[in-house]
């Protein structure tokens, strides 16, 4: 009795070590990465040209053996963009089968959701999709952006005006942490060019309802508007004030840089000005060359800005992990991420530290030709 007793503790001994020998979303055959993203709502064209960035270079990776024998996954839940949704699929994603990491988040208030979940799994969250500066400072230890800050985005765009012999600019913007942020940039920008607004004008994100802000636009006449809010908010604000024959030159940042935001502009797209945090994928730098190599005849694959982020966002990832060493871990694959120093992914930089987790600084400045392409 005592040797059968002795047997079982020795073999639930032998099966929790088993169990233990791989760290938190690594098994022998696989390495998971969770995402929760708006794939439906107001950003589900953009979400999906990034997911198929990442899956792009994912099914690459993984078709030549994966990292170190283990495929490349990555586990997606709906938010419908929607932030309390947000929160609650990233519990569920560390109660679950938790992943080494959460990839290419979605939306600013929606990644101030997920920061809860990361903290209690201690794992980063990576590439999250958005510019804000609360993410970058005070420097989040688990937080590893990749694209510009929008308020770097914001001023390129004012500097670009003003250089233009613009000075009339109004600002619209989401009322939420994502508006608030930008206009911080708006504002500051504007000071030091001694530039006044003709207008600041947030509108409510849970409606979207952009008609008070048209009519206040109508009534202030700027030369330029910058827009700041989602691909269904701009675009409606856009279609709304060109219909009643508004004029002004309207600029939205990185986050509608998508062929789906070209869609639902229709003929109101051209000339419409798009500030990018990432290379055009239609031009001549190494990333945008890569992705056409691998596209090979994928007439179906949409490419854009937003799929070169996601593109970038597999990519560091990779970087990441093959520093991390055949055993990779959370904690390690963290460790990993700050040793990047100026990574080039081509054309593309990436650059962090223990004190600087900011990523990448690239900001460009683009305008939608009557093709619908984004010329850069």
């Amino acid at each position: 009795m005592l040797q059968q007793v002795l047997g079982r503790i020795l073999l639930g001994s032998l099966l929790g070590a088993a169990a233990c020998a791989h760290a938190q979303g690594v098994t022998d055959t696989e390495i998971l990465f969770g995402q929760t993203t708006g794939i439906t709502g107001p950003v589900a064209g953009s979400v999906k040209e990034s997911n198929e960035g990442i899956k792009l270079y994912f099914d690459w990776i993984n078709s030549q053996g994966g990292i170190n024998g283990r495929k490349l996954v990555l586990d997606s839940l709906d938010d419908k963009f929607d932030p309390k949704l947000s929160g609650e699929n990233a519990r569920k994603i560390v109660s679950g089968k938790t992943p080494i990491a959460f990839l290419l988040t979605r939306g600013t208030p929606h990644t101030e959701a997920v920061i809860p979940s990361a903290k209690e799994a201690k794992i980063a969250i990576i590439a999250p999709g958005t510019g804000a500066e609360i993410f970058h400072n005070p420097v989040n230890p688990l937080i590893f952006n990749l694209r510009a800050k929008y308020q770097a985005e914001v001023e390129k765009a004012v500097d670009h005006l003003q250089t233009l012999g613009t000075t009339r600019i109004a600002l619209v913007h989401v009322g939420d942490s994502f508006g608030a942020d930008a206009r911080a940039g708006f504002e500051r920008k504007m000071n030091q060019l001694k530039l006044t607004p003709v207008l600041i004008a947030p509108f409510d994100r849970s409606t979207g309802d952009t008609s008070g802000v048209a009519q206040a636009l109508a009534k202030a006449n700027p030369q330029a508007t910058i827009v700041i809010g989602t691909v269904a908010h701009v675009s409606g604000l856009i279609n709304r004030v060109r219909k009643d024959g508004g004029q002004t030159q309207f600029v939205t940042l990185s986050n509608n840089g998508t062929k789906s935001f070209v869609t639902a502009l229709g003929p109101n797209a051209r000339g419409v000005m798009v500030v990018q945090a990432f290379p055009n994928p239609r031009g001549n730098s190494e990333v945008a060359r890569e992705i056409k190599r691998l596209l090979k005849d994928r007439t179906d694959l949409v490419v854009s800005q937003q799929t070169i982020e996601g593109f970038c966002a597999a990519k560091l990832v990779v970087e990441a992990l093959k520093r991390a060493g055949k055993k990779p871990t959370p904690q390690l694959l963290i460790t990993a991420l700050e040793s990047i120093r100026e990574y080039d992914m081509g054309g593309f930089l990436v650059s962090y530290s223990a004190t600087d987790h900011t990523g990448a600084e690239f900001v460009e400045m683009s305008v939608i030709d009557v093709r619908g392409e984004f010329l850069q």
